[in-house]
């Protein structure tokens, strides 16, 4: 074999830890100095220590000059990386410190859930969970939760990914909504073939990338309603299109967990009643393998609790 290739191939032993230490904190301070400095040793220890590393992984991590060096796109990489597990053992020592209830908890939720359904009810988790901090980040994605830094994520799908663990939630059902004014205008109560003269709203991005008009057409279909030929407006997260229901734009196909205050405080209106289709997607949480941390058990507890 190739001796080039066979260094890049060799995987990363004990050895390397306290040189791995060494660039870490020479690749913080851009400086063989600045780092000497602080690990007490000469720049020429450290100089060595990092060339030797560089020759074990075979990668090269900074690029040298007369008076500074820089990390490489490789070695900002590996930078990155190691500052990463860096973190998460800090955190993971803090948490054991405090009884494994507190510290950050990292949550990412499809938009509408977010806004809908999990915003609203945070205030109860840190009350009863102040030493825990929430970071809540959004997104349409099915993100690598590992490589985000995330610790759980919700979702509305009908397909958990395998290699995760996941917790079921609540199921979900769909009726059309709009305003009472949309409503009277257009004639709609009890009649839903009226629907032929409104605009659609449709999430377009209901449980995948690309869902279109199928929520509208599942539940047409499941009761033998004529839709307008017009596709209508499409928007990429469910809230946005019950929004543009509120302010007359037209009819939203309403998630009826995220919907209901609505319906209840007489901002939206059902015109055809109970015409419900259950949907063979359900709102879940997912976690990585292995990760029974009392805090993340905590939330998924919580969040089964409000449903």
């Amino acid at each position: 074999m190739d001796p080039i290739r066979e260094v890049r191939n060799r995987l990363l032993n004990g050895w390397q830890l306290s040189k791995l230490y060494t660039f870490e904190v020479a690749a913080r301070h851009q400086s063989f100095a600045l780092a000497a400095e602080e690990l007490s040793l000469s720049s020429s220890a450290v100089s060595h220590r990092i060339n030797q590393l560089e020759q074990e992984l075979g990668i090269q991590l900074f690029v040298r000059s007369h008076r500074k060096v820089e990390l490489t796109h490789e070695g900002k990489r590996v930078f990155w990386a190691l500052k990463s597990s860096l973190d998460t053992l800090n955190q993971e020592i803090l948490d054991i410190k405090n009884q494994e209830l507190s510290g950050l908890l990292t949550i990412y939720s499809r938009p509408s859930v977010a806004q809908c359904w999990l915003v609203p009810i945070l205030g109860d988790f840190t009350r009863r969970y102040p030493s825990i901090s929430l970071t809540i980040l959004t997104g349409n994605e099915n993100v690598n939760l590992q490589r985000a830094g995330i610790d759980l994520a919700l979702y509305f799908d009908d397909a958990p990914s395998s290699q995760l663990t996941h917790h079921f939630l609540m199921d979900e059902s769909i009726l059309p909504v709009c305003s009472p004014e949309y409503a009277q205008q257009f004639e709609l109560k009890d009649k839903p073939a009226h629907l032929r003269n409104c605009t659609l709203l449709h999430d377009r991005q209901a449980w995948s990338n690309d869902s279109g008009t199928d929520e509208w057409h599942s539940w047409a279909q499941h009761f033998s309603v004529p839709l307008p030929s017009s596709s209508g407006i499409g928007f990429d997260r469910s809230d946005l299109a019950v929004i543009a229901a509120v302010n007359q734009v037209g009819v939203a196909m309403g998630r009826k967990r995220l919907v209901q205050k609505r319906l209840d405080r007489g901002e939206l209106v059902a015109p055809f009643g109970e015409m419900t289709l259950k949907c063979h997607q359900h709102y879940y949480a997912t976690t990585l393998p292995g990760r029974q941390w009392p805090k993340i058990e905590a939330f998924i507890q919580w969040l089964q609790s409000h449903v």
